[in-house]
């Protein structure tokens, strides 16, 4: 089955570290490091490419404009963040029955875990999609700039299908990610990512489909890489024992499921939820439309530099955490040595790259705390989910037995 070699390592690199951490520290730190390498880079990769397909499209968003830069980062990251941080954090419960599954050897449960959760992420898109709809209103009721409303909803509008993209993509990564299938995924992300940069340009540019045609591109785009994976599971031999085809179970004991993933949404949305409110912050300001802009440029790039996925690494937490550091000093003194020209990535205005400028110092300092933050907050998350769904499995596992 897949995995079965990364579970063998990891009891190899258990039993190596046990009998050398005395002796070399350092020689242990290296081995976690190999596995840790081999294990957490496929889904960085991932994670990395999917921020870069959002700050693609609002990077050519911003090149039409402040007013359309203003517009495609409170959509983007006032309202478009809403509906990731709920649609991930409710699917990451997949991952941790899925894990339980598989290690149970009930390979059959993965299909309907993943099925069941698409389901119920699918039944929570609709009233997100009637706020998308309803996105000016919203916006201009919590005091944004009608202007900047105005133009942030034809954005918005645009987005309304990556809702339901997010409700079977992250069920999906999560199925893939529970059996060590991790390398598909970041492929078929690579070459979207591609076919997206080149299809931007010409939507935006050429066809002349302004932020409309940027938002529906990007809907289209997170829709290929569903399918993509998709078909994946369905012909990949990897897959055969945990994918059976579709059934009626999917259906069943939603209460149930829809409370444990509820309660794996809490914790990702308290963390993504803050870049939200920030930029809804920042259009309160007199200047709405540079505030927006520079703080866009500073959210969009502390978000690609700091994503990765330290779940796998929970067993060498202290030595990803240093790594984790060291990489974040690094990238900060890189962000301060260039903070006047960043912006220029984003717009061409040279009063947003002032402010912009002004803000870098505080992101230096926010990318080293979140250099730091999500390892260790992976690592407790793991104990937590384990005690949690001592409970938590038996109320939802009795449906299955």
């Amino acid at each position: 089955m897949a995995g079965d070699d990364g579970a063998d390592a990891s009891e190899r690199l258990e039993s190596i570290l046990t009998a050398e951490a005395a002796a070399s520290p350092w020689a242990a730190a290296a081995i976690e490091l190999r596995l840790l390498t081999r294990l957490a880079a496929p889904a960085v990769v991932m994670y990395m490419i999917n921020y870069l397909m959002s700050m693609s499209t609002q990077i050519f968003s911003g090149h039409l404009g402040n007013l359309e830069l203003a517009a495609a980062s409170l959509g983007n990251a006032g309202v478009q963040m809403f509906a990731y941080g709920l649609m991930l954090g409710m699917g990451s419960a997949v991952e941790t029955l899925c894990g339980q599954a598989y290690g149970a050897h009930k390979y059959e449960m993965l299909g309907i875990y993943l099925q069941r959760s698409a389901v119920l992420l699918c039944v929570t898109g609709v009233p997100l999609a009637v706020i998308y709809a309803f996105s000016e209103p919203i916006l201009v009721l919590l005091g944004q700039s009608p202007e900047i409303a105005r133009a942030a909803s034809v954005f918005v509008y645009g987005l309304i299908p990556q809702i339901f993209a997010y409700a079977i993509n992250f069920p999906i990564q999560k199925f893939m990610q529970a059996q060590s299938i991790v390398l598909p995924s970041a492929y078929i992300s690579t070459v979207t990512l591609v076919l997206h940069v080149v299809l931007s340009w010409v939507v935006v540019y050429k066809v002349g489909m302004g932020l409309l045609g940027a938002s529906l591109l990007l809907s289209l785009s997170w829709w290929v890489i569903v399918a993509a994976q998709f078909a994946y599971i369905v012909m990949s031999p990897r897959c055969r024992h945990t994918w059976t085809g579709f059934t009626w179970q999917a259906f069943s004991g939603l209460w149930g499921f829809f409370k444990l993933s509820a309660a794996s949404a809490v914790m990702l949305c308290l963390e993504t939820w803050y870049y939200q409110v920030l930029v809804l912050i920042a259009g309160l300001l007199p200047n709405p439309e540079l505030a927006l802009d520079a703080l866009s440029v500073c959210v969009r790039v502390s978000n690609e530099l700091g994503a990765g996925h330290p779940k796998s690494a929970y067993f060498s937490v202290w030595v990803v955490t240093g790594v984790s550091t060291l990489i974040s000093l690094v990238l900060a003194i890189v962000i301060l040595c260039l903070r006047n020209y960043i912006s220029y990535i984003f717009t061409e205005g040279e009063v947003v790259s002032n402010a912009v400028a002004d803000l870098c110092p505080l992101l230096a300092i926010t990318l080293v705390l979140n250099g730091i933050q999500p390892v260790l907050s992976g690592h407790l998350e793991w104990y937590d989910w384990r005690n949690f769904h001592a409970d938590g499995y038996s109320s939802v596992g009795h449906l299955e037995n």
